[in-house]
């Protein structure tokens, strides 16, 4: 007789941020629990099949990535729709695709898993019988902070908005206003509250809640997830920390970048990137390349053209310097510095440079990812949010982890000074007396004995994937019974 398979649909929203995370996730249940997976992609285009990430997950055993036809949002306003927005019109309009997709599947899935912007799919699951689960790719603490949105009053919403109140979440530490998510900074787009609140209603109404995290780095939130002091009797549904899901380093392929950190000292050098959205204004980009002028450390820095409001953003397209220097960068600086850094347009390996023995430091923008890819690799940071609850996890990284420094200034509206960035990088790349490396080492090992047989991580996708059996065999059984 033939064993019994469970079967699980993931939906990725759009962005490598999102899918990076729902791709790993995929292939830990395939290759550690037994499953098929299919993964439904959301995407503005079909250019997402030439990334590493969606060729190398589809060429995996028991894994199928499938590319939901493209969504036409044209008719949004791109003047007042946040990006929030835009995530959310395109994943409803897809619902249909899904639908449909499912509907056709010779056997059917016997879970669904969404991102936080799939969770109208969960609708889906309940018409086709399957377990429903939400799979937060960032931390528990921005999922208390959701479904806590819903019971936010009018007032309270207020005094944070306009008056920068502290934003209170039942047993965690209020999330200040610096700090703060888009929606309570965004003016211009409607919806976007109304959207992330409705998010946060939903999740609760979850089988189960994945959250791409794990116990030991995040117990306080874990706590009040779970308790009915706080948000436990919000939340409903069970909470399974399952992290740190990342992309692995991929085969030794070498680049000049790689080949330059072979050079390198071991932890001597500082990578800056700000992710594949991160700009910076073109002041702010300018007292970057002072700051690492002036902090006289080997570095990797990979560079996207400043976008201002009034800029036209076609930087690259302008003049250069005699040296090379692009026109955005100040005079000289490939001459100054060509000695010890490296200057990398757009893109860079980096897994595998994080990876990298020579690396000792990371100026990132704190997106989930990023930052991950740093603590599985025991790298302090300097830490630069940016956007989206990027603030919050720089507070997690500085005050409760101690892997990371951060601007003490925190301008609004003007740039972080040369001075005090070449201060920052100084003292990560030197981080062993301030205790930064240690700690970042001791959270390493954490996070790999997490996801190990046996670890945390591990045994709370065991305890999905035996929910996940049961709805099999109920289901099989139903089937016999007809």
């Amino acid at each position: 007789m033939q064993t019994l398979k469970p079967h699980a649909a993931l939906l990725a929203s759009p962005g490598m941020g999102h899918l990076i995370p729902v791709v790993e996730l995929g292939k830990c249940l395939a290759a550690h629990h037994g499953f098929d997976v299919t993964i439904f992609v959301v995407a503005p285009d079909s250019l997402i099949r030439e990334s590493p990430v969606f060729s190398s997950a589809s060429a995996l055993n028991h894994l199928k990535l499938v590319l939901l036809p493209q969504v036409d949002i044209s008719g949004l306003p791109d003047s007042t729709s946040s990006v929030v927005t835009q995530l959310v019109m395109m994943m409803r309009k897809a619902l249909p695709s899904l639908r449909a997709a499912i509907s056709s599947m010779r056997a059917r899935p016997t879970a669904l898993v969404v991102d936080l912007f799939g969770t109208e799919a969960l609708a889906v699951a309940e018409e086709f019988d399957m377990l429903k689960y939400v799979f937060i790719t960032s931390t528990a603490r921005l999922l208390a902070a959701t479904i806590h949105l819903p019971t936010v009053d009018g007032k309270v919403e207020q005094e944070h908005r306009i008056m920068k109140k502290p934003l209170q979440i039942p047993g965690l530490e209020p999330i200040q206003f610096e700090d703060t998510l888009d929606l309570f900074l965004d003016q211009t787009d409607k919806s976007l509250y109304a959207e992330y609140t409705r998010i946060g209603r939903e999740i609760p109404t979850a089988d189960g809640i994945l959250v791409n995290t794990w116990q030991d780095l995040e117990p306080s939130a874990l706590h009040a997830l779970e308790d009915d002091k706080f948000l436990g009797r919000v939340t409903k549904a069970p909470v399974y920390p399952v992290g740190p899901l990342v992309r692995p380093v991929g085969p030794n392929s070498k680049s000049e970048v790689m080949n330059w950190l072979d050079m390198q000292p071991v932890e001597s050098v500082i990578y800056f990137s700000f992710g594949s959205g991160g700009t910076l204004s073109a002041e702010q980009t300018t007292e970057l390349a002072w700051g690492l002028e002036l902090s006289q450390q080997r570095f990797v820095w990979v560079v996207h053209p400043p976008m201002d409001d009034d800029a036209s953003g076609n930087f690259f397209n302008g003049s250069n310097g005699q040296d090379g220097t692009p026109n955005y960068l100040p005079e000289g600086f490939y001459t100054r510095t060509h000695d010890r850094g490296m200057v990398v347009p757009m893109w860079a390996p980096q897994t595998e440079i994080l990876a990298h023995e020579s690396v000792g430091g990371f100026v990132s923008h704190c997106g989930w990812n990023s930052t991950l890819e740093s603590i599985v690799n025991g790298v302090p940071m300097v830490a630069w949010p940016l956007y989206a609850e990027q603030g919050m996890n720089a507070t997690m990284l500085v005050e409760k982890l101690g892997t990371a420094v951060r601007s003490r200034t925190r301008p609004a509206g003007g740039p972080i000074g040369r001075e005090e960035i070449a201060d920052m990088v100084r003292s990560v790349i030197n981080s062993k007396g301030n205790g930064m490396r240690t700690r970042a080492k001791e959270l390493q090992r954490g996070a790999a004995g997490a996801v190990l047989e046996g670890g945390s991580s591990h045994n709370s996708l065991t305890r999905v994937a035996k929910e996940c059996e049961v709805k099999l065999h109920s289901l099989s059984a139903r089937a016999l019974g007809a």
